[in-house]
């Protein structure tokens, strides 16, 4: 007897342990959560955008002449003096001819040089008939002196001195011409090596001299080649003197202003930079994203104010990224983005109270890329989840993540 109550009380021990179990297995256990408090710090509101340095004044050189650049010896990096020679343009050769071209102009040098025969024999000729008149006139003047001409005929003769004078300085005109006619075509008929055969003293150069003090930023045109007037050969600036250039979202530019203070990032450098935007450009252009969508662009000129040691590595043309400052609180209540969620059209965050998620709704005022500005709903102290998933309601039991590990 003893034996069978023994074994009902083992039977009914074992189902009410069952029942325990079942029962604890089907409560809803508390889940585990990231916690993080609402406190007071720094909140900084900035424009980001990518952006490029460049050197404040780049001179670009250009070819002065159409003509033969001799090869460059300078490098991209190089130092130069103002007024420094950089570069040597020659002018270009006489271009090859075909046989019927060469004939047209040897006979147009043949002509050139009968031409200059002819005003030769004209000038001769002339200066003849000018001693002719004036033995003439001497003549006729000892006659008239005896009163044996009348005073018209000698006037006639002086006539024919002046006009036969005249004649001369034409024909000797006329000579000149057909003298640099001749070195005309004696010029057109050079071939293209002549200019070796020349004398060192004939010939032409053009020396291109540095504009300006600075490094060489880029070599455009290096190799000798044949170049036509404003071809653009190099170009020269101070890397010390470096702005930076950061094309906003025009939107974005209007939320900008002159004096914001600006910070520098993935440079290269170990710390980010300070720089303030110096410019904001009147005027937009037109830009298409890598997605395919036009958008209007403005470009804001920033300069670093931080001292030149920390940026000196900094060259043109170099990509960094700038966030432009445009609110700041250094005592801001702050609560983390990760912990916000849109319920309808307000913002909420669970509030961990007691151990229990509780929704609240809050007032934000501004907003980055980590924090939020509280305008209302949260007080200093309070904890809100991070990260909150659908397993997260409004009652809901929590238990912070790293307690549960413990």
């Amino acid at each position: 007897m003893l034996l069978t109550w023994t074994k009902r009380i083992l039977a009914l021990a074992a189902v009410i342990l069952v029942v325990i179990a079942t029962v604890y297995a089907l409560m809803p256990q508390p889940v585990p959560v990231d916690i993080a408090t609402v406190d007071r710090g720094e909140v900084e509101v900035t424009i980001d955008e990518d952006a490029v340095t460049r050197v404040r004044d780049v001179f670009e050189v250009s070819a002065p002449i159409t003509g033969k650049l001799e090869r460059l010896s300078l490098d991209v990096g190089d130092l130069v003096k103002k007024g420094e020679k950089i570069a040597v343009v020659r002018p270009v050769d006489p271009p090859i001819r075909d046989a019927r071209t060469r004939r047209e102009l040897e006979a147009a040098l043949r002509a050139a040089r009968a031409g200059v025969l002819l005003g030769q024999a004209q000038v001769t000729r002339a200066k003849a008939a000018v001693r002719f008149s004036t033995l003439d006139l001497e003549r006729y003047k000892a006659l008239a002196g005896k009163q044996i001409v009348s005073e018209r005929v000698l006037q006639q003769h002086q006539l024919e001195l002046d006009t036969r004078t005249a004649q001369l300085r034409q024909a000797e005109a006329s000579l000149e011409l057909r003298k640099r006619e001749l070195e005309t075509a004696e010029a057109r008929i050079l071939e293209p090596n002549a200019a070796l055969q020349t004398d060192d003293t004939q010939q032409c150069c053009v020396e291109v001299l540095a504009p300006a003090g600075g490094s060489v930023l880029k070599l455009l045109t290096e190799s000798e080649q044949v170049v036509r007037a404003g071809t653009k050969l190099l170009e020269i600036g101070d890397r010390a003197d470096i702005e930076i250039v950061a094309d906003l979202l025009s939107e974005d530019a209007v939320k900008a202003k002159v004096g914001d203070l600006v910070w520098v990032e993935n440079w290269g450098g170990e710390k980010r930079l300070a720089a303030k935007i110096r410019r904001i450009d009147p005027s937009g252009f037109m830009k298409v994203s890598a997605l395919g969508i036009e958008e209007q662009r403005v470009n804001a000129i920033i300069d670093i104010t931080g001292p030149r040691s920390d940026w000196e590595r900094l060259g043109h043309d170099f990509r960094v990224y700038v966030r432009i400052v445009i609110w700041r609180d250094e005592k801001a209540l702050r609560v983390p983005i990760a912990a916000l969620f849109r319920k309808g059209a307000d913002w909420s965050v669970y509030k961990v109270d007691d151990g229990r998620a509780v929704r609240q709704r809050v007032e934000i005022s501004r907003r980055n890329a980590t924090h939020a500005v509280v305008g209302g709903g949260l007080s200093e102290g309070d904890e809100v989840i991070l990260h909150p998933s659908d397993r997260i309601s409004d009652g809901a039991a929590v238990v912070r993540r790293s307690d549960e590990a413990l």
